[in-house]
């Protein structure tokens, strides 16, 4: 599948430079996208065990939690503006 993606990029690279661009631009947003939601389900499933591990820490663990998800969903969102 990855073949065909740059195949259809090649080929609209010899039509014109927009239309390349936009398909570059895509995969981007999908990278970066994949790449967020990963990041934060890593984290969301590391603090539930750190809270089964250790049930008093609850309070800092969230807290250290809705933090590292903030920063993973900023670079996705970063990443999409900057593919555009």
């Amino acid at each position: 599948m990855i073949n065909e993606i740059l195949l259809t990029a090649q080929a609209a690279a010899a039509h014109g430079a927009e239309v390349a661009t936009g398909v570059s631009g895509n995969i981007t947003q999908a990278v970066a996208g994949a790449g967020a939601a990963i990041g934060v389900g890593l984290i969301g499933s590391k603090a539930v065990e750190a809270v089964g591990r250790n049930p008093g820490a609850f309070g800092n663990i969230l807290t250290l939690g809705i933090i590292a998800m903030a920063l993973a969903e900023g670079l996705g969102i970063l990443a999409f503006f900057v593919a555009k």
